[in-house]
């Protein structure tokens, strides 16, 4: 039995596009399940359009920029915050849990994240990938679910056959409404520690 995630704040980590709509109805979802919610702007300009457009502004931010502003913004919240993250931001998550070994949870949607060697036995980490995606390839996929299993997580895979990578976003070509609303209960209930 995995340990209780059930707890109060959740920070959440945008994608490579940047601070979207999306992202913040996904804060308010959260929000109205009784979670308070930190959405940090990694980058600190306007979304990009495309994912191309989002790879050049991370480009311009920088990724070491990008993990300062995520360390700052989360430096504040109590140590058992949900960290969790889409895509980028779920690499950004787990990067973050290096430095917050009493995270109350790992939250990766559209993405791994989290180095095996910083997670605690018992920590409750919940990841949602579209089968296949494209930036999260099988082989390393499985070699992480192995390491993290073999790290303790308490790991729940869920993935999305037919889905885009970004399934959960409703303004980019790869939304898939049947799989966006499985996540978002599957998420519910992990944050309710269900």
């Amino acid at each position: 039995m995995r340990q209780d995630v059930r707890m109060g704040h959740v920070v959440l980590f945008h994608s490579v596009y940047g601070l979207r709509p999306a992202t913040l109805a996904a804060a308010d979802r959260l929000r109205a399940a009784g979670h308070e919610v930190t959405v940090p702007d990694l980058y600190g300009v306007p979304a990009a359009g495309t994912v191309e457009e989002g790879f050049a502004l991370l480009g311009k931010v920088g990724e070491d920029a990008v993990l300062d502003r995520a360390r700052a913004a989360v430096a504040s919240l109590p140590p058992e915050t949900v960290l969790g993250g889409f895509s980028m931001g779920a690499g950004v998550a787990g990067a973050v849990l290096a430095d917050r070994p009493d995270a109350a949870g790992l939250l990766l949607l559209h993405g791994t994240g989290g180095d095996p060697a910083t997670v605690r036995p018992g920590l409750p980490v919940q990841l949602h990938l579209a089968e296949p995606d494209p930036y999260e390839p099988p082989e390393e996929v499985d070699e992480w679910r192995r390491a993290m299993t073999g790290a303790g997580a308490a790991l729940e895979v869920h993935r999305y056959p037919g889905a885009g990578h970004l399934f959960t976003d409703p303004d980019v070509a790869d939304h898939d409404p049947v799989a966006s609303v499985a996540t978002w209960a599957r998420v519910l209930a992990f944050l309710a520690g269900r």
